[in-house]
Parts: C-alpha cells; sequence; structure tokens
C-alpha cells in the first residue's frame, strides 16, 4: 500500500514527511495550514517535504503549521533522516542535507534510526545576519521591552533565528503570554523562535519554547542549539551539556571549531492516506 504521509515526533514535536516522490502535494499555505491543523486535518507541527532529489544530492524544505516556510529545524532533520533510512533513499551512517538555512551534516547512531547527531553548523550573533534591527552589532545580553516587563535577551542564528531570555524562574505560562509578543516585535523583522531559558548548572539548562508559525512547542532541536550556544557565549555553561525541555532532553556539544552538534531520538507514530474530501480540500 502507498502512503501519503508518514507521522513522526521528537520529545513531542510532531512532523509529518510527505514524500514528493510518491505523493502529490502542492504546498499552498492553505494547503499546509490545513493538513496540519489538528482539529480539521490530520494534526502536527510542521510538514517536511522531501527527498527532494537534486543530482543526487537530498534537499528538504520544512513548513510551520501556519503555511510559512522554515530554514531549519534540528527536530525536523532528525525525523526526516529516519524516515530516509526506512524508506531505502540512504544505506549510510553519515549523509548530507540541504535546507533553506543551510547544509546539514547527519549521523544514524543505532540500527533503528531512533538516535541521530546532527552537525547544526556554526552560530552568528550579528544582528545583520539574524535579523535583528538597527545597527550592526552582535545582540548579547541587551535590553527588549515587551508590554510591562523589560527582558535582557541575546539572539543567535543558527540558519534560523532566536531570541534567548535567561531568567531565574521560566514556565510554559510565560512563554505563552510573553512569546508571541516577542515573536513579532518590531525589533525582529522576519519574526524569531523564542527561548525561555534556566540554567540548572554549567552542564544542564532549562528552556520553554515559543517557536516561529507554531507557536507553544515541547521541544526543539534548533533551539536547543541556539539556547545551548547562547548560554555557553554568556559565560554560563560548559560546551557540552543537557538541554531539558518539556518533552525531554537533548544532548549539544559546542565543538572548538564552533560547530554545534545536537543530538536525541525520534519516535515513529504513524502512516496513512489522505481521504478524498481531505484532498479536495487540500486543493481549495
Amino acid at each position: 500500500m502507498a502512503f501519503d504521509f508518514w507521522k513522526y515526533h521528537a520529545l513531542g514535536n510532531d512532523y509529518l514527511v510527505i514524500d514528493p516522490n510518491t505523493t502529490a502535494f502542492n504546498a499552498t499555505t492553505e494547503a499546509v495550514k490545513l493538513v496540519c491543523d489538528r482539529h480539521f486535518g490530520v494534526g502536527s507541527d510542521g510538514i517536511l517535504l522531501g527527498p527532494i532529489l537534486e543530482e543526487g544530492r537530498i534537499r528538504l524544505r520544512i513548513f510551520n503549521p501556519d503555511g510559512s516556510e522554515a530554514e531549519k529545524s534540528g527536530n525536523g532533520i532528525r525525523i526526516f533522516s529516519r524516515y530516509l533510512v526506512e524508506a531505502g533513499y540512504v544505506k549510510e551512517k553519515t549523509f548530507t542535507l540541504l535546507t533553506l538555512g543551510g547544509e546539514v551534516r547527519v549521523e544514524v547512531l543505532d540500527e533503528t534510526a531512533s538516535i541521530i547527531k546532527v552537525d547544526m553548523g556554526t552560530v552568528t550573533f550579528r544582528s545583520d545576519e539574524i535579523p535583528v534591527a538597527g545597527p550592526s552589532r552582535e545582540v548579547v545580553d541587551e535590553p527588549l521591552a515587551v508590554g510591562d516587563r523589560v527582558f535582557r535577551v541575546t539572539c543567535v542564528s543558527i540558519g534560523n533565528p532566536h531570541c534567548v531570555i535567561p531568567l531565574p524562574e521560566i514556565s510554559a505560562e510565560l512563554a505563552r503570554e510573553y512569546g508571541p509578543r516577542i515573536e513579532n516585535h518590531p525589533f525582529f523583522p522576519r519574526r524569531i523562535n523564542v527561548q525561555f531559558l534556566k540554567v540548572l548548572d554549567r552542564k544542564n539548562i532549562r528552556i520553554e519554547i515559543w517557536e516561529r508559525g507554531a507557536g507553544y512547542t515541547l521541544a526543539s532541536g534548533s533551539s536547543s542549539s541556539a539556547a545551548a550556544c547562547a548560554a555557553h557565549h554568556l559565560g554560563l555553561v560548559e560546551p557540552n551539556l543537557t538541554v531539558h525541555m518539556p518533552g525531554g532532553e537533548i544532548g549539544i556539544e559546542i565543538a572548538p571549531d564552533g560547530h554545534v552538534h545536537m543530538t536525541g531520538p525520534v519516535a515513529a507514530v504513524a502512516r496513512g492516506e489522505f481521504a478524498e474530501e481531505m484532498r479536495r480540500r487540500m486543493k481549495g
């Protein structure tokens, strides 16, 4: 039986893989929003469209549930890598993917592709590369006024933009209240992912995540990478650490050359076929 989609989650961050080599899918804003809707569609935190095969290379397109296209997703890359193994597209333990946020190198660490390590590349704190409004600078420990509060923020790009906010205490309620306001703040011309960060000790941090285009999220690989790099840049943690999130834990290693390696799990959930009625709705 041919399937239209495969569903996986990475620490509760769930994605649908839609393979354009077997399923025709026009990734319009309306179609993506419908498929990701948890009441009227299949339900997910996003769609991974691929593999798009280009002269022997594999490209991945990543869509947020609001229909926007993301540059990079750490959890999405791990999920997509497992699909590539299960579908037989890759046989090697290490391979490379192309994303809007750049090239990423993947390493499968076990026989079932349940634990995957990703070289997320290097980070930048430069405002014009993230981007952040204002003069060209490193955005490190700057004040950001949001309604009735002023946060100290450190902003970073790891192929996609992040705003990291260290605080003595964090909560899901805090992320839900201030996350959307920071995501859409005029300071960030292309919106931004938001991480509220609590340092537990030199080798452990905890984050609550508001994801650009997706909302409150149980876990995120790129958010883990960005938060770890921001905390390390601020001198709060060691280069190898564990990031704790509501959905679980991800290991981050910041190499001397600046490359960030993220290691975490992937679990299969379901695979299925769109009903004809759903197909008609997806076409508008």
